[in-house]
């Protein structure tokens, strides 16, 4: 049954793969050619109204009334950290608040967007899963993050030859667990990949799981892009401690599915190591983790712990956490340590809160940052 029988209510052309889109333009009696056109028109940043100026031709715009519609997002808040970094909220059509947060770093940016609201995982670690879960996001929610951004951008005076160029890579590791909600996170990938539309690359795109081993499979199996994998602790008694998934995906199982993960040449699959004083910081730790990555192309990100009031982990000091890379480094496994951005306004890694973190800077690109980056 067409598309535009079935639904009740207008379709969200966001929503919609490039190929479903020229699908439905001619099950309303449009050309297939009307679709292509169309598809690239509704992810030019500042294209929100079907009726509106644009390039949609005026045959388009009748066809389509009754049937279809663009969703966007705005602001509601932004915070600016001192590091630069910006955090975003957003407020969703039904008032659920999501975070994506924009990272510059040396003329470049990447956007860290969420994929479900709240979290269910539970890492007990994390603020994002003190929440709890909320809902998925549909895919136009994933998508019109980075749109709402794009545009954001462009008003704070940031200059690039294309729209396309103003964001150079994308990470799913913002609120929620992407592989959790695996089938709308796969239309937003082939959304936001398409040629088509957005174009980003393979290498330009990372989605970050804590070891959903099945949807891993059916990850590599179904699309291209970099995998990063929370991992936090080489042993199962100490994983499951900070992450109950390891209960049903136990770090051996969780490293065979890496180890099968396809990569292209010269890629690497990230490991995400956030440290935590005298849990999972030693030395001989540090040898067990080498160990167990043993055959697995990979890069370790350490990342000391954010600090929270409410929850009880704190970070190493700092010659523990070179003494641990360094102990990565004899071994011969890559390992670098990273500060994470934007701790300051809750924005850093397990932070996102929808909503609910520290209020900083608002509503502001400071203009030493615009001067930096044009």
């Amino acid at each position: 049954m067409p598309l535009c029988e079935i639904m009740s209510q207008k379709i969200d052309l966001r929503n919609l793969t490039a190929d479903e889109v020229e699908n439905f333009v001619v099950e309303l009696g449009l050309p297939a050619a009307r679709g292509k056109q169309l598809f690239g028109w509704l992810y030019r940043p500042g294209h929100k109204d079907l009726a509106g100026p644009g390039g949609i031709g005026r045959e388009v715009r009748a066809r389509l009334a009754g049937h279809a519609e663009v969703s966007s997002l705005e602001p509601e808040k932004v915070e600016i950290s001192r590091d630069g970094t910006m955090k975003f909220l957003f407020r969703l059509a039904d008032g659920v608040g999501i975070e994506s947060v924009l990272i510059p770093a040396e003329g470049r940016y990447t956007l860290c967007l969420s994929s479900q609201a709240g979290c269910a995982m539970g890492c007990r670690f994390c603020l994002t899963g003190a929440m709890g879960f909320t809902r998925n996001l549909r895919p136009a929610e994933m998508v019109n993050q980075l749109l709402a951004v794009m545009e954001y951008m462009i008003r704070a005076g940031i200059v690039r030859e294309t729209p396309r160029q103003l964001v150079n890579n994308l990470v799913f590791m913002g609120m929620g667990e992407p592989l959790a909600n695996y089938g709308n996170l796969l239309t937003a990938l082939t959304i936001l990949m398409d040629e088509r539309g957005l174009g980003f690359s393979e290498r330009r795109v990372t989605v970050s799981t804590c070891g959903l081993v099945p949807r891993m499979r059916d990850l590599g199996r179904d699309i291209r892009v970099n995998l990063a994998v929370s991992l936090h602790a080489p042993d199962d008694a100490t994983r499951s401690g900070l992450m109950p998934v390891n209960d049903s995906y136990p770090v051996a199982a969780l490293l065979d599915a890496c180890r099968d993960y396809p990569l292209s040449r010269h890629r690497v699959i990230l490991f995400e190591y956030i440290l935590f004083q005298g849990i999972n910081d030693s030395a001989e730790t540090a040898l067990l983790l080498a160990e167990r990555l043993q055959g697995i192309p990979c890069r370790i990100n350490l990342l000391p712990y954010n600090e929270s009031a409410c929850l009880p982990y704190r970070r190493p000091a700092m010659e523990t956490i070179e003494a641990f890379r360094a102990e990565l480094h004899r071994a011969g496994v890559r390992a670098l340590i990273r500060n994470s951005r934007g701790a300051d306004i809750a924005a850093a890694c397990g932070q996102l809160a929808g909503g609910n973190a520290t209020k900083g800077q608002e509503n502001d690109l400071p203009r030493r940052t615009q001067r930096a980056q044009r």
